[in-house]
């Protein structure tokens, strides 16, 4: 809901905005002000997030501080708790809301009207049923001195959020639709505190770091979480363009794993770390010191060669490194946590550009815009009775134009674009406690920010998706005879009961009765004499709902009438029963493309 204050004699926008570190912008456009933005006493404002916590110094109480911010003692005392006769102590950290969580109705108001002077509003459509539900109205009717709460709207617009929360207990990847306001979880709970969301370019998978370090692969469409190496919190993924490869620094190499083939290549590198993926595919950027100690940027062939240096400077150490999506720029912090100022190398030349930042020089989570045309980072600032906030700003590559957009009480917050660049997604609602709790959206035209998630415990990370993600274009397969179920391309064609094919694969499946033991059984099948494999086939164990299993994949000699077959062979939980026989083994065949999908999603019927 939002905070309506109301205007005392002598209070202007600015006084008001100051009074609560909220930038004059976002509280003009919070409440639709037109210039001169004049304001008069008994006006009903919406204050947007800013530093509602003050520390208490000699000589305030209760009755002083609610003169002083021009709020009712009753506000003060409820957001604390206090108990009479409400004393206050020195050094006590007090909450001082900006008002009332409600809005007064005056003469002329309709519902219609509300929604539109306080942004209750989802794609640019006003919404006053969102405050008719949130009162529990039966119909629009309003009268003068009701009470309202004021809802705020899902914004709108395409993508996801993908944010690491522990509602519930436990950490989790949980997915935002800004266009209904709903959240689901996604992450089957292995999450965890040092996660971040890493969306692939096609939107369809989400890469993070959870427990124990493992590196996990979430299938958003399908619901299912393959795991595929061990690694430090907080080391930098990326992805390839066609969003087949996952990047990655291990013990100072460069990894790149193939996620259809199971399969990992390390580079010929040393002390590596930052790795991101060039948008043309063919190269990598990555830091790594030089030889008198100092990080430098360089970039390298996918293959390992062409390794050259960009940078020739003295800034060391080189944080979150951030690969323009142009792929001509890449920022860099430097050089800790005390002191963090944004830098920006130019790829071609090693030129680097400090940008200007915010007071403290404190500045974290710079990310590039999806044009590549802007910076949003959160720069670190303070106030002296409130203490360590952080606001939301914008600033051109090559420096200046800087904007402020927003405040987060937070001392720093995790930033990100929207697909379109019109909007940042930022975390707030720490209150002193150093953990974050609320994701909040501002439109970088209309700076108006709308709290779109709250209550779901600790929030640590956040992540909008580089587009819609697309709809699930898989059908189910499900065969009672075989006990098996799992997902395929729709558009795929059943050629018999257990055969489908499209234009772009193809499955089929059976079971097998053996004596061999399952390694040899996996051999067997890989090393077929009709070579439907190649020559020199791989064979990778797995484990599919805690039964053994392997997957085989072809060599580059495979004759091209296979299509590319690869397969995957199950234990049972319980051995099948078909037309008389008893087979303990399951077998899928499918092109070396879909494969993994499959598997990530299938399931033995009872």
């Amino acid at each position: 809901m939002q905070t309506f204050y109301t205007v005392r004699p002598g209070d202007s926008v600015s006084a008001i905005a100051k009074r609560w570190e909220v930038p004059v912008p976002a509280l003009i456009a919070a409440n639709n002000l037109s210039s001169p933005y004049t304001i008069y006493p008994g006006q009903q404002l919406s204050v947007p997030s800013g530093v509602t916590t003050v520390l208490v110094r000699s000589g305030d109480s209760v009755y002083s501080l609610a003169q002083m911010y021009g709020v009712p003692m009753t506000v003060i005392i409820e957001a604390n708790r206090l108990s009479p006769p409400y004393t206050i102590y020195i050094d006590q950290i007090l909450t001082i809301p900006p008002g009332v969580p409600y809005y007064v109705v005056q003469p002329g108001d309709t519902l219609y009207e509300l929604a539109g002077r306080y942004n209750v509003m989802t794609g640019g459509v006003r919404r006053p049923d969102l405050i008719r539900q949130a009162n529990g109205l039966s119909s629009d009717l309003i009268n003068v001195g009701m009470r309202l709460i004021i809802p705020y709207a899902p914004p709108g617009g395409i993508g996801r959020l993908a944010y690491v929360s522990n509602f519930g207990g436990e950490y989790d990847v949980w997915l935002f639709d800004p266009l209904s306001g709903q959240s689901t979880a996604v992450g089957n709970q292995q999450a965890d505190a040092h996660s971040v969301p890493y969306w692939s370019p096609d939107n369809r998978r989400i890469a993070f770091i959870g427990k124990q370090g493992v590196l996990f692969i979430l299938d958003v469409l399908q619901g299912t979480l393959m795991q595929i190496d061990q690694l430090e919190p907080y080391t930098t993924l990326t992805w390839s363009p066609d969003s087949k490869q996952i990047g990655y620094t291990k013990q100072g190499r460069i990894v790149l794993y193939e996620l259809a083939a199971f399969f990992a290549r390390t580079l010929p590198v040393s002390g590596a770390k930052h790795v991101q993926g060039f948008p043309s595919g063919d190269k990598l950027l990555f830091a790594a010191q030089d030889s008198t100690g100092n990080d430098q940027l360089y970039e390298i062939q996918v293959d390992g060669t062409g390794q050259r240096q960009i940078t020739h400077d003295t800034l060391s150490p080189k944080n979150d490194v951030r690969l323009s999506p142009s792929g001509s720029h890449s920022l860099f912090t430097s050089p800790g946590a005390s002191i963090s100022i944004i830098y920006v190398a130019e790829i071609s030349t090693g030129n680097v550009t400090e940008l200007t930042g915010g007071p403290l020089a404190k500045n974290y989570f710079p990310a590039w815009a999806p044009g590549s045309a802007a910076i949003a980072y959160s720069a670190t600032d303070f106030a002296e009775r409130k203490g360590y906030f952080s606001t939301i700003r914008t600033e051109r590559p090559q420096g200046g134009g800087q904007q402020i957009l927003a405040v987060s009480d937070c001392f720093a917050t995790p930033v990100t674009w929207s697909p379109g660049s019109e909007s940042i997604a930022y975390l707030s609602g720490c209150r002193g406690t150093g953990l974050s709790n609320e994701i909040w959206i501002v439109d970088i035209h209309h700076p108006a920010p709308i709290r779109v998630v709250s209550g779901t415990g600790a929030i640590t990370s956040v992540q909008w998706s580089y587009a819609s993600v697309p709809a699930d274009n898989y059908a189910q397969f499900r065969s009672a005879a075989y006990r098996v179920s799992f997902p395929y391309p729709a558009a795929w064609q059943a050629v018999s009961e257990t055969r489908y094919e499209g234009a772009d694969g193809f499955f089929q499946i059976s079971a097998i009765a053996s004596d061999l033991p399952f390694p040899e059984l996996c051999r067997a099948e890989a090393y077929h004499r009709l070579m439907p494999y190649g020559s020199s086939p791989r064979i990778v164990p797995g484990r599919v709902e805690g039964q053994e299993a392997c997957y085989i994949f072809p060599s580059p000699d495979q004759a091209p009438e296979f299509r590319r077959q690869s397969a995957f062979i199950a234990v049972y939980p319980q051995p099948v029963v078909i037309n008389g026989s008893t087979y303990p083994y399951f077998i899928l065949w499918a092109d070396q493309d879909h494969l993994q999908a499959m598997v990530n999603g299938l399931r033995f019927l009872g």
